[in-house]
């Protein structure tokens, strides 16, 4: 059988941060082991906020049938107090034969809940967001080294400036190089192979634009039309980046997870205009999006000079940023 050798899956596990992609992978490895330690496991997954103690004192129960048994808890900020209570209670003594695993996003939300599991001998999995550049391209870097591929300094910050840094869009990026070469990867060869790619460089353009970086702006907006990318994608990208923010922001500050129903967009992509949100005022952001549509008018329009159009949208973005007071 599979599962005679394998290591049984710890009986808690706490994966902790606010970055979907390491959570999701954290989930998942230890779903993994759970099956591999018993081909036969039975895998089930709640959301906290929207259970009681009494339904998760019968998930925990010992089951007739015997097995192992994989419990996933999504969002533990989310469990009220009373559910907390029983499965720190629980956690004392946890089922050998049960493996239960709680997401949290490592925010003050719930911190009692997360430390009491901590605290009871949960192994704990960090997934917090990566901050720097640094961090993303030993991430980059790790990627291509778990495929069996190589990626330099250079090439991992060429792929980053190209794809942004959304960690889901960065990983894909990196399943396509390794698909698409011989896992070698170099600062030429994702030139290359981004080259026209204008979704890419377009967002890479409007992200370093909302965020008041007009040196980077400026130079990825050089880089996208040095390398032959339309300028119409640009556009759009530059109004959909604005577009983005004005609608997240005035939803008001709240869990990217309860807003993503509301306005209609991915938790991620919510989460990423939050950040890319402050600074900016109404004002600020009116202009903004008066300058976007100047430049979708003009690129679209037949404008003679549409690089031209293109970086004063991106002057006028980051001034608007710049007067409503961001520092």
């Amino acid at each position: 059988m599979s599962g005679v050798n394998a290591a049984p899956p710890p009986s808690l596990l706490l994966v902790q941060g606010d970055e979907e992609l390491l959570a999701a992978r954290a989930v998942t490895a230890a779903v993994d082991a759970a099956r591999a330690a018993d081909p036969g496991a039975d895998v089930r997954e709640y959301e906290a906020g929207q259970l009681t103690p009494g339904e998760i004192a019968e998930m925990l129960s010992p089951s007739l049938f015997g097995g192992r048994r994989v419990l996933v808890l999504r969002s533990g900020q989310d469990a009220r107090k009373e559910l907390a209570a029983a499965l720190l209670a629980y956690a004392k003594s946890p089922d050998p034969e049960v493996t239960l695993i709680v997401t949290h996003l490592g925010g003050a939300k719930g911190k009692a809940f997360a430390d009491g599991l901590q605290k009871a001998g949960a192994t704990v999995v960090p997934a917090m967001k990566l901050k720097g550049d640094r961090d993303r391209i030993a991430f980059v870097r790790e990627e291509f080294r778990r495929a069996g591929g190589r990626c330099d300094e250079a090439a991992a910050s060429a792929l980053l400036a190209s794809v942004g840094n959304d960690l889901r869009e960065i990983a894909a990026a990196c399943s396509q190089l390794i698909a698409d070469t011989d896992g070698k990867v170099t600062e030429a060869v994702v030139a290359r192979y981004y080259k026209g790619r204008a979704e890419v460089s377009g967002f890479t353009v409007a992200d370093a634009a909302m965020v008041g970086d007009l040196p980077g702006a400026l130079e990825a907006l050089r880089w996208a039309l040095h390398v032959g990318v339309d300028p119409v994608p640009i556009a759009d990208a530059i109004a959909d980046g604005v577009r983005t923010v004005a609608r997240v922001a005035s939803a008001g500050k709240g869990n990217p997870y309860q807003l993503a129903s509301t306005l209609g967009m991915p938790a991620w992509k919510i989460q990423r205009a939050q950040e890319r949100s402050r600074g900016w005022t109404p004002e600020g952001l009116v202009d903004a999006m008066r300058a976007a549509a100047d430049c979708n008018a003009a690129v679209k329009g037949g404008a003679e000079d549409r690089g031209y159009a293109l970086e004063q949208a991106v002057f006028a973005v980051a001034a608007a940023r710049r007067g409503g007071g961001a520092r």
